[in-house]
């Protein structure tokens, strides 16, 4: 299981590839399908950086230190998630719940349990949530407010102007040239990004699109180049390049792990349960372009200021 963890971590490809093929045998975990799709998105993200416009606009330095945030995270949620849901296809096959293996991989006490009431109760949409709860509790520490990221990117006047002008958004992009999706605000705040996850689990699998986005998830090889989904648009900007092209693997240490779970200040089953409303405006086609439009004019006007 370890072997396996490692070989679907690699770099954005196999982690996409990993989940999506997960949730093809496993479809009542739709988080693996959701995470899929965002794991699409970070790929996207990283190719973004070698774009005309992005190295125009951000030092080769900034344009490194936003590639290993993408790449950190998505990591660290693998290395947790995988495990999880390979000991959960084991315990379907040997019939019984062997949950308490999931210790082993330093998986959160909150998140073994959340298993075993799955295991009891068949509830997909909580199992779904609690999934989304325990990666981006995970994550808030070791990567959110890690000293490092704290400092060389999420407190950079690049990264404020562009969480301020909401140019970030996860894309479900469908085959029919649609892009659906949401815009990310808050993306510090744990408590944004558990509603941003409900929210999107409810666009793949519960929206009048969810069968226009399965088709683009079914039918498109992921390569981390926004041609992927670009094929299939008209009139929109340059290429991104495909991701094993420009972005070697990297290597990530692994610590041991605290139990975020047993943190005070983390209140899991509060998140679980806060309430949220599933988005009334989730087409993002014309907002693609337009935010698109406006980073190719801040980089002209910055070509012609700055020579």
């Amino acid at each position: 299981m370890r072997i396996d963890t490692r070989k679907g971590n690699l770099d954005n490809i196999s982690r996409t590839v990993y989940y999506q093929n997960y949730y093809r045998k496993n479809k009542e975990v739709s988080w693996a399908y959701l995470a899929s799709m965002v794991s699409r998105n970070a790929g996207w993200s990283m190719t973004d950086l070698f774009s005309k416009p992005f190295c125009t606009l951000l030092p080769k330095e900034k344009r490194h230190h936003l590639f290993i945030t993408y790449e950190r995270a998505n990591w660290f949620i693998f290395s947790d998630a995988f495990p999880q849901l390979k000991i959960y296809e084991l315990s379907k096959k040997v019939g019984e719940p062997l949950f308490h293996l999931m210790e082993e991989f330093d998986v959160s006490q909150w998140m073994i349990h959340e298993w075993s009431i799955f295991w009891e109760t068949g509830d997909l949409t909580r199992l779904l949530h609690a999934l989304i709860v325990n990666e981006q509790h995970l994550i808030q520490e070791p990567v959110i407010e890690s000293p490092f990221f704290y400092k060389k990117v999420f407190h950079e006047l690049d990264y404020v102007l562009q969480e301020k002008m909401h140019f970030s958004a996860v894309l479900l992009p469908t085959i029919k040239g649609k892009l659906y999706g949401i815009s990310i605000k808050n993306f510090l705040d744990v408590n944004g990004r558990i509603e941003l996850g409900k929210k999107l689990g409810w666009i793949l699998l519960e929206s009048p699109e969810k069968k226009q986005i399965n088709a683009f998830f079914e039918n498109q090889a992921h390569t981390g180049s926004r041609k992927d989904y670009q094929l299939w648009q008209k009139g929109l900007f340059p290429h991104t390049p495909p991701l094993r092209l420009v972005y070697p693997y990297v290597y990530h240490e692994d610590n041991k792990r605290e139990d975020w779970s047993q943190i005070k200040r983390y209140k899991p089953n509060k998140s679980l349960s806060k309430a949220w409303n599933p988005p009334k405006k989730y087409d993002l086609s014309y907002w693609y372009r337009k935010k698109q439009l406006q980073i190719s004019v801040a980089a002209g006007l910055k070509g012609l200021l700055i020579p």
